[in-house]
């Protein structure tokens, strides 16, 4: 178990449980290319003699919250590197959201030798600590909803940032929003762990308020679809998604639906009000990374002894689509009493 430390700015740590994977497949002979690479970039930055670290970065799959995390790790592990006088090389991987190239990715990392292992969302975490589990190369994950429920705690070699949803502050969003909401649409995938504990918490807050719910699932972008198009026909008065990756790989496929028929979209990420959905409260990314790459450089550099089983990254930043709320005829000005307000547009990509 992990011991009391020194904290790091804007995190709080937590408590610890336990971790049963099945075992990684051994070394592969072949890897999934990298979607982004900095082997010697940083050599340059590095003084004579100074250390030199390998980084593996691990994201579950593509799509712009996890691109956005990833980009804000290498971007602090480079500007690590330059205050510091060491040369960090890294790569970035996807692993399609696909278990088996993800356990491809973790072994032949670990069979290379990284210094540490960086995955972003909870089944790449979860498939790199069972991968680490021998070699006890430290696991530094990001953005993980839920690390206890997740079986992401309790391990000497293991540690994070987690973006713990407030789904209470959003649901308030919502009747702040629409006082007479009489039917909220939960959509949302079966396969995303991120999703189980907010989805129960929205649950137990309607219920609490007396308000009807009609859930829609979805592990596929096709099922994303056709799941938001049963909301609509369902007539949900507002639709919740946590930070689900399955359903925000498919926010730019729906978001025109969603409009179209007068329903907002409350998110558990700004990626998805980015890509069109109507609002959400949650951390920033782009800090969330920054604040992994530095646990990775504490772990490499450091060691693992004494630091928290993860570190909850603060949150509070409400971020409203100005396109989706105009369509919608909605004033997102009744947001302003309940945190920061940061308005966006959509983005495309």
């Amino acid at each position: 178990m992990k011991s009391n430390l020194k904290k790091l700015t804007a995190f709080t740590a937590a408590s610890a449980l336990t971790l049963s994977l099945a075992a990684c497949s051994g070394g592969t002979d072949s890897t999934p290319t990298p979607t982004g690479s900095a082997a010697a970039e940083n050599a340059s930055t590095a003084e004579a003699g100074g250390a030199t670290y390998t980084v593996a970065v691990v994201k579950q799959m593509d799509h712009a919250s996890l691109d956005e995390i990833a980009d804000a790790i290498t971007a602090r592990l480079d500007e690590i590197a330059a205050e510091e006088g060491v040369t960090i090389q890294y790569e970035v991987y996807s692993g399609q959201n696909d278990q088996t190239v993800l356990r491809q990715l973790g072994d032949q990392a670990i069979a290379d030798g990284v210094d540490v292992l960086i995955p972003i969302a909870t089944t790449a975490a979860q498939v790199m600590a069972v991968c680490a589990e021998e070699s006890q190369t430290p696991v530094v994950f990001a953005a993980i909803s839920d690390p206890a429920a997740a079986d992401l705690t309790g391990f000497d070699y293991v540690t994070g940032t987690s973006d713990a949803l407030d789904t209470n502050l959003i649901m308030d969003m919502i009747f702040a929003q629409n006082p007479e909401a009489a039917k909220i649409g939960l959509l949302y995938s079966l396969s995303e762990p991120n999703s189980t504990t907010p989805i129960a918490d929205a649950k137990a807050y309607l219920d609490g308020k007396g308000v009807s719910y009609v859930e829609a699932t979805a592990n596929t972008n096709d099922e994303v679809i056709a799941a938001a198009s049963s909301l609509i026909a369902d007539g949900v008065d507002a639709i919740f998604t946590p930070t689900d990756n399955v359903i925000m790989a498919a926010e730019l496929a729906i978001y025109e639906d969603l409009i179209a028929a007068g329903i907002p979209h409350y998110t558990g990420a700004d990626s998805f009000v980015r890509n069109g959905a109507f609002a959400t409260c949650g951390v920033n990314y782009t800090d969330l990374g920054a604040q992994t790459a530095d646990l990775a450089y504490q772990a490499m550099t450091d060691g693992m002894s004494g630091m928290e089983d993860f570190y909850q990254v603060a949150g509070g930043i409400i971020t409203v689509n100005t396109e989706t709320a105009e369509a919608l005829g909605l004033d997102y000005a009744v947001f302003e009493d309940m945190g920061e307000v940061v308005p966006v547009t959509t983005t495309l990509e």
